[in-house]
């Protein structure tokens, strides 16, 4: 099948979904109707995309026929002008189209919570923890993203044991998938006195977000604490109680083994927010485990690493005396590890993104 008969299907399927989100037995339904708006405006870019193409191919073909049967001079070149203009937008435009004709991942379009975690290493671990919650902070201003922590636990010396975060904007699970697993540093660290490099880690976990309707939790299960949230913030923080800690028992559906989930919010001052936030993140844990199985099937089918969600890889190195970055994952290095670690990541990205699509056309034979 070629890429016009694809797209001639995608009409279809458009204006079937165009019917179905007006259909009121669908709006009733909140879980369908999310999916199916979702599914509406993918499908309204990926046709938009390929009209663009459509006009670029039948507006050559008119040239063509132009060229070689006018008898007047002036069409002819006129038609001339028109080819050469046409012919190389051409490939670019039908790239665009076989991009947009892969399968989406339904995951992609949703906000995240973040986990960067200390790993070996123990001080200096921590204090890399927190250069990469600077890189990612920074990466997010310049992109238009909306970062919100919601814990953390300093490390003794500098920068975290452990930090959680929820950002939001335009497709961001689709954006920073590629930067789930083990993140390695090697550098002289501040408390060595021998000036001997050190090798430390710390892991990146990104999560999408869960709806609501996505995960059942029996709310009434749930227990919940409240206690004092330390650090600044003025007196309100240290004498009311804002922070929030829920415990919740999660069934496994297919084990049915029963784990223990514990998350502490101390977002805000105000204890209902904070409730409403670890209530979020909850769902997003539970959501996490449950589609786990679609993860490994993924993975299982990828011939590469580039987005395997597999947390305990070692996906990137930082080699300071170098001043390298390198992702084991598809062998890209770079030496620009200052302007890196300002958050200037975006070249990492694209060239995963790159490699991923690349497999993904080769599949779907593209």
């Amino acid at each position: 099948m070629d890429i016009l008969d694809r797209i001639d299907g995608l009409e279809a399927k458009f204006h079937e979904v165009s019917l179905l989100i007006t259909d009121p037995s669908v709006i009733a339904d909140q879980a369908r109707y999310v999916r199916l708006n979702r599914e509406y405006r993918d499908l309204e870019r990926v046709l938009a995309s390929a009209e663009r193409y459509k006009k670029a191919v039948t507006d050559l073909e008119e040239a063509k026929f132009l060229f070689h049967n006018e008898s007047d001079a002036d069409l002819r070149e006129m038609a001339r002008e028109m080819i050469d203009e046409l012919e190389p937008q051409i490939p670019a435009l039908e790239e665009e189209v076989k991009l947009m004709l892969l399968p989406q991942d339904p995951e992609d379009g949703k906000n995240v919570v973040m986990e960067i975690r200390a790993g070996t290493g123990g001080d200096e671990a921590s204090i890399f923890a927190g250069d990469l919650f600077r890189m990612y902070s920074k990466y997010f201003e310049t992109h238009g993203m909306k970062m919100t922590v919601s814990s953390f636990s300093e490390g003794a010396v500098g920068g975290y044991k452990e930090i959680i975060f929820n950002v939001s904007g335009e497709n961001v699970y689709g954006t920073l998938k590629y930067e789930s697993g083990v993140h390695r540093v090697q550098r002289v660290p501040v408390t060595e006195t021998q000036g001997r490099v050190h090798t430390s880690a710390a892991t990146v976990a990104v999560l999408p977000e869960a709806d609501e309707f996505e995960v059942h939790i029996n709310e009434g299960e749930i227990k919940w604490e409240t206690f004092r949230s330390g650090g600044a913030g003025g007196q309100n923080v240290n004498k009311v109680e804002s922070g929030v800690r829920l415990r919740y028992n999660w069934k496994n559906p297919n084990t049915g083994e029963v784990q223990e989930i514990l998350i502490e919010c101390t977002e805000t001052r105000d204890q209902p927010k904070n409730k409403e936030r670890a209530l979020a993140r909850l769902r997003t844990q539970i959501y996490d485990k449950e589609h786990q199985k679609y993860i490994d099937d993924i993975a299982a089918r990828r011939k590469t690493m580039v987005s395997t969600g597999d947390r305990s890889a070692k996906i990137r190195t930082y080699n300071y005396p170098q001043g390298r970055i390198t992702d084991h994952r598809i062998g890209y290095t770079i030496y620009n590890l200052t302007a890196f670690m300002d958050g200037e990541i975006q070249g990492v990205i694209d060239a995963l993104q790159v490699a991923e699509n690349a497999e993904r056309m080769k599949e779907s034979e593209l």
